[in-house]
């Protein structure tokens, strides 16, 4: 009798949480178009990121107007992550989510390798409160760049520091496999 009444309510639920999302959509207002280091950006796709039927941010992905969103990951091409947060989040649960996810994608070897510079780049990070925005960009000239609020907190011409941390949310066992096949649905 509870697996019934549950789906039920969740499918009455479904119309009012895709109307919540299409409403933290336009508070994110991402921008239909950006430049990156003078490469013209479309947004290809926004999305929201629940985590148990609460709104954490809304993220959006941009590449290159003749480029799809999976081929600019794959093809190494300029792109923009952008997230708008709802929530107060803590710097150091900011970290130790990163890197569970990290661990869950690659092997201790790569994250030894990358330690450095991935100590470096949490270390620009801050406490997060509602209506922060921070940009992860990729560029292949000058490779990856962290803005918090619109100014850049964090820079690296790694282009394997790009591919590894972008995979938090880009590649396969990320954050949220919801999340990822928004943002790289073509």
């Amino acid at each position: 009798m509870r697996r019934p009444l549950l789906l039920a309510s969740l499918l009455l639920l479904s119309p009012v949480l895709l109307a919540a999302a299409d409403e933290r959509l336009r508070q994110a207002n991402f921008a239909p178009h950006t430049t990156l280091e003078r490469a013209s950006l479309e947004r290809k796709n926004q999305s929201v990121l629940r985590y148990l039927w609460v709104d954490v941010y809304a993220a959006a992905l941009y590449a290159e107007p003749k480029v799809s969103a999976a081929q600019a990951l794959d093809r190494q091409r300029s792109l923009r992550l952008e997230l708008y947060y709802f929530r107060n989040i803590l710097r150091s649960d900011v970290i130790e989510a990163a890197w569970t996810t990290l661990k869950r994608q690659h092997d201790q070897a790569k994250l030894d390798r990358l330690r450095s510079d991935l100590d470096a780049l949490h270390a620009s990070f801050r406490d997060i409160k509602p209506g922060d925005r921070y940009a992860l960009n990729y560029h292949a000239d000058s490779g990856l760049s962290l803005e918090r609020n619109g100014k850049t907190t964090f820079a690296s011409s790694n282009p394997e520091l790009a591919r590894t941390y972008l995979g938090i949310w880009l590649a396969p066992d990320g954050l949220s496999d919801r999340l990822r096949s928004s943002l790289l649905n073509d």
